[in-house]
């Protein structure tokens, strides 16, 4: 059975259609496989446990009924989903991790992360998530009531627009080779898993004299991308659009 890897679906009532390919990739294939790691970005946008957004109720209902298949999930916050917390993850029967965690993947001490903290030449991004990720800012920021917290949540999606979008920072928005072999040395590890930068592949290289290998997981924005890890292979393919 292989152990399964998506990332960056970035769900959203706006983009019914992936939701529902979300929903029938559970269904009729997730259901069937060891395991199901998600890496991050699970939606656009979480602005607390507490929104009554239909979609993120939704997702919970499927993910629910992949626990109850059998087949665990676990998950990794991305830099759009990372307040989700403990009451969303028990409604959908998901299990959190740290990110970077450190798994065995048929043999393989694998470490997975949602990707952005590799990202060290884009300064900006990462001043931003360190003021994000500071549990007064989140504290705060949860005790505001829903309609401004959607507001901000829309703005700073038309802002990441902007800023995507700008080809100056194309080459900024990768990963820095460097922190990925410091980060794979600091945890013992030859194969790293991670989304963010929605630019699938899978790269090979030497580290400290022996073969490594990243895997880049790509983004759900016009289709579904599905990384399968088993005995024998290693896959990482595109879910056409529904």
């Amino acid at each position: 059975m292989a152990t399964v890897f998506i990332s960056d679906l970035h769900l959203d009532a706006a983009r019914p259609g992936i939701i529902d390919l979300f929903a029938d990739f559970i269904e009729s294939q997730a259901k069937a496989v060891r395991a199901l790691y998600i890496l991050g970005d699970l939606f656009e946008a979480w602005i607390g446990d507490d929104d009554d957004d239909e979609t993120g109720a939704r997702v919970a209902t499927v993910l629910s009924g992949l626990r109850r298949s059998g087949v665990p999930c676990f998950f990794i916050a991305g830099n759009r989903d990372f307040l989700l917390g403990d009451a969303w993850a028990r409604r959908a029967g998901v299990t959190l991790l740290d990110d970077p965690s450190l798994i065995d993947v048929e043999g393989v001490p694998t470490l997975l992360m949602h990707g952005d903290t590799l990202c060290t030449d884009d300064a900006r991004y990462q001043a931003i998530r360190t003021m994000l990720r500071a549990r007064d800012w989140q504290r705060s920021f949860l005790e505001k009531p829903l309609a401004e917290r959607r507001a901000f949540a829309a703005e700073a999606r038309a802002e990441s627009r902007r800023y995507t979008t700008d080809p100056a920072n194309n080459a900024i928005m990768d990963v820095n080779e460097e922190q990925v072999r410091a980060t794979l040395q600091r945890f013992g590890a030859r194969r790293l898993i991670h989304g963010h930068t929605h630019r699938p592949c899978i790269h090979t290289f030497d580290l400290a004299g022996a073969p490594a290998q990243r895997i880049v997981l790509g983004d759900w924005y016009e289709q579904g991308s599905v990384l399968r890890i088993d005995s024998d292979a290693i896959t990482l393919r595109a879910l056409p659009a529904p």
